[in-house]
């Protein structure tokens, strides 16, 4: 029940309100000016009333001046719909020194006359707003720091979570274990260690006094050498020109009164009591200085910074073994060899070390088995799966295997490591590499391929054009369905085989030509140097951080010259093994080897005997000089021949152990027309071509 002063209560509400309530209440007309105020609200209470009503709020807090408040202020008075919430920053027009952060609602009142007014309620959120502030920094602190596998990355990233949200300027040194990768030093940093520049950031836009990537060190004693000594942020509220350690570094000094620094915090990047490096945050546009909340906010993102550039070291630790480990279990340099020419790019992508692989075999008859393929993943493990491939392979390719069937049998290597490598539980082991092996005689200048989930070789002839080399591209390595076919291309003297993983191949989406296009044109030159040609490929398609490994395999091949090989075709007779012997005596002498006539009379004469009498005809003797004499034999019987060790009772049982004496090597290849047994010896002296032979023997003698 209203007492007798009741018609009076709106009077003395609205008095009181205006008077006494905590908001800041502004009252203003059509041209945004203030007719009535709460002289009680926060940032006005000590400004003379005639310096607010009758003005524009941008007049008396100029620092509040906004466009978009103004528009929402006209569009309040035209259409009435209010506006809640409004977030608006600035100056404190009491303490200018100070940042004022208010929330404010607009909404329009109509008088009984028909003038329309504004009211905007403004509330000081300014402790509020600053903890959100805080919880944002860490929640891009979460989503940028330690998700770079790079020390200097993750600087970078700490720089660009403080700078411009916490401080006016940031910057970030690393000792050198950190960057490089080694173990770092368990304890504190001595003071006078060089520290490099990893990152630094400033709203100013300058790049600091120490240019990323410099070695720089810190006067002792300083806030950061004793950071560095104890592990310990420090905190300086406070800048002080006559703070006595800004005597022991006048430079630093300088350097930072120029900037206006007037607060600062430096933090040891810290992991289990190890210093990584130094973090400094510095204040200048800034009056505030850095406060206890701000510090603590600070060590949560050094912490965080440290566990990143710490996962980084290990990373690149990691990295540089797995490195080191492929680089060993590749080939050094690629065997020089008659039949080809090689060289080889190997760069290693950013993500990691890869499993890309190489290798070059010298195998029977001249022929030479080339190969490459990448193994899927990175690190140590890629390294490990590569070396046991690469020497599975190599294996095989000894063993004289067509391609087709080589690949299905490393395919059985490649599940079984598959099933090695696979986590325990249901499913089955998918595919770990891609191959490619290709097996080039330079007798009669064939290239026969085989690939495994891998791309074809890119062929360019002796003049520069592309040659179509169509390959029937099987599954992957280690699927177990494995499947190839093998293709045949026929190479002119000085021809091009461009062997390649996937990662040289990188697309860039702003040209226009396609990376393999690239490829051919830096090959098209054919006559420049094979690793000229390795480099133009990097120039034009590697980028400057490759993200996966590029492995790059250029091979030029070459016919053997028909002066160099000598061949015959005997009847299934044992009175041709004196022929033969004798075919070979003057093919020796033509050659300049006479002092190999009687091993090489041994072994020719024990191998055809052995292909007359378990063979079946035709029977074919073919000698190659290359870097060793080579002599093969071949019959269409399929059965292999196999050394034992003659007892002194056996009549026979002593040719091919005869032979393994004789030669270097030898061994035993399948065709689908028979086999051939084939032998080599060293050359012990250079070689004096002669007149090609006829190749015939008598007439009596041929099949």
């Amino acid at each position: 029940m209203l007492d007798d002063d009741a018609d009076d209560v709106p009077s003395a509400v609205f008095e009181a309100l205006f008077a006494q309530a905590p908001l800041g209440l502004f009252v203003f007309d059509e041209e945004l000016r203030v007719v009535r105020y709460n002289p009680a609200g926060q940032g006005v209470r000590g400004i003379p009333a005639e310096r607010i009503v009758g003005h524009r709020i941008a007049d008396f807090a100029p620092s509040f001046h906004s466009v978009e408040f103004e528009n929402l202020a006209r569009r309040v008075l035209d259409d009435g719909a209010p506006v809640r919430g409004l977030v608006v920053r600035g100056r404190n027009p009491e303490e200018p020194e100070h940042e004022l952060v208010v929330s404010a609602s607009l909404f329009r009142l109509r008088l009984d006359s028909g003038r329309a007014l504004g009211v905007a309620a403004v509330e000081n959120i300014t402790d509020r707003q600053a903890a959100l502030d805080r919880l944002e920094i860490l929640h891009a602190a979460h989503r940028q720091l330690g998700t770079s596998l790079d020390a200097t990355g993750t600087a970078e990233a700490f720089t660009a979570v403080t700078v411009p949200r916490f401080a006016d300027a940031a910057a970030v040194d690393l000792v050198d274990e950190a960057i490089r990768g080694r173990p770092p030093r368990p304890g504190p940093v001595a003071a006078e260690t060089p520290m490099r520049r990893a990152s630094f950031r400033s709203l100013h836009g300058s790049s600091g006094a120490v240019l990323p990537g410099e070695l720089s060190t810190f006067p002792i004693p300083t806030p950061f050498t004793q950071a560095m000594d104890d592990a310990r942020p420090r905190l300086i509220e406070e800048l002080r020109l006559d703070d006595p350690w800004l005597a022991v570094d006048p430079e630093r000094a300088r350097r930072l009164t120029d900037a206006g620094v007037n607060s600062m915090i430096v933090l040891p990047l810290t992991v289990q009591d190890t210093v990584l490096g130094l973090a400094a945050l510095y204040r200048t546009r800034r009056r505030e200085p850095f406060s206890r909340e701000d510090f603590d906010l600070a060590g949560e993102l050094a912490a965080r910074a440290a566990l990143g550039i710490d996962h980084a070291r290990s990373y690149t630790r990691e990295r540089h073994t797995a490195t080191i480990l492929q680089r060993h279990l590749l080939p050094k340099e690629p065997p020089e060899l008659t039949g080809v020419e090689a060289a080889h790019l190997h760069l290693t992508g950013r993500i990691g070390t890869g499993g890309d692989w190489y290798d070059v075999i010298p195998l029977s008859g001249a022929r030479v088995g080339l190969a490459i393929g990448a193994v899927a993943g990175e690190g140590i493990e890629a390294a490990a799966t590569m070396g046991q491939l690469r020497t599975a392979l190599r294996t095989l390719a000894v063993q004289d295997l067509p391609p087709d069937e080589l690949l299905l049998r490393l395919d059985e290597t490649a599940r079984v490591l598959a099933a090695e490598q696979a986590e325990p539980g249901p499913g089955t082991p998918g595919p770990i590499a891609t191959c490619l092996y290709l097996v080039y005689d330079p007798v009669d200048r064939t290239c026969v391929a085989a690939s495994a989930g891998h791309p074809a070789p890119l062929a360019i002839g002796p003049d520069g054009a592309p040659m179509v080399y169509d390959i029937d591209t099987g599954p992957p390595l280690g699927r177990g369905d494995g499947w190839c076919e093998n293709t045949v291309l026929e190479l002119s003297e000085g021809s091009l085989l461009a062997l390649y993983t996937p990662g040289l191949l990188t697309a860039r989406p702003a040209e226009r030509v396609g990376p393999l296009d690239r490829l051919r044109h830096v090959l098209a030159r054919t006559d420049q140097d094979l690793r000229a040609l390795c480099d133009g490929a990097a120039y034009a398609l590697v980028p400057a951080q490759p993200e996966s490994d590029v492995m790059l395999l250029l091979v030029r091949t070459h016919a053997l010259e028909t002066a160099r090989v000598a061949s015959w075709t005997f009847q299934d007779n044992p009175a041709v093994v004196r022929e033969a012997r004798r075919g070979v005596a003057r093919q020796l002498g033509s050659w300049g080897l006479g002092d190999l006539v009687d091993s090489t009379n041994l072994i020719v004469s024990e191998l055809v005997t052995n292909a007359i009498r378990y063979g079946t005809p035709p029977i074919r003797l073919r000698m190659i000089l290359d870097q060793e004499l080579i002599c093969e034999v071949s019959d269409s019987s399929n059965s292999a021949p196999h050394l034992r060790r003659a007892r002194s009772t056996d009549e026979g049982g002593r040719g091919l152990f005869i032979i393994g004496h004789l030669a270097d090597r030898w061994g035993t290849r399948f065709s689908r027309r028979g086999k051939t047994i084939w032998a080599e010896q060293p050359l012990d002296g250079e070689a004096v071509e002669g007149e090609a032979p006829d190749g015939k023997p008598p007439a009596a003698l041929m099949g």
